[in-house]
């Protein structure tokens, strides 16, 4: 009973340790932001295969802490738009950053 009772704070110290690993940084993500961001991510991807003009598969989508960023190669400015507006409306995204470029 006395080793029990010495193991407790121990357990106590390990798991307040474990959560801070899963917290996250300026720089780093935790691992529930992580999963919220490739939820993100999934749902902006579908979103841009969903309009008919662009082709999402010249389209890369990364996330990071909501901040979504898209890069890759499309036809017009009128689809880099389309792009931009179709990420902006995705629930979850603060932010949108252009890198795409015109062939």
């Amino acid at each position: 009973m006395k080793m029990f009772k010495r193991a407790i704070p121990l357990f106590a110290v390990l798991a307040v340790a474990g959560l801070m690993g899963c917290a996250s940084t300026p720089k780093s993500e935790g691992t529930g932001q992580y999963v919220d961001d490739s939820v993100i991510t999934t749902k902006v991807k579908a979103a841009i295969f969903q309009q008919p003009d662009l082709k999402s598969s010249e389209i890369n989508v990364e996330t990071f802490k909501g901040v979504v960023q898209l890069s890759g190669f499309v036809r017009s400015e009128s689809d880099v738009k389309i792009a931009l507006d179709t990420a902006r409306n995705v629930k979850g995204v603060t932010a949108v950053k252009n890198d795409m470029r015109l062939k």
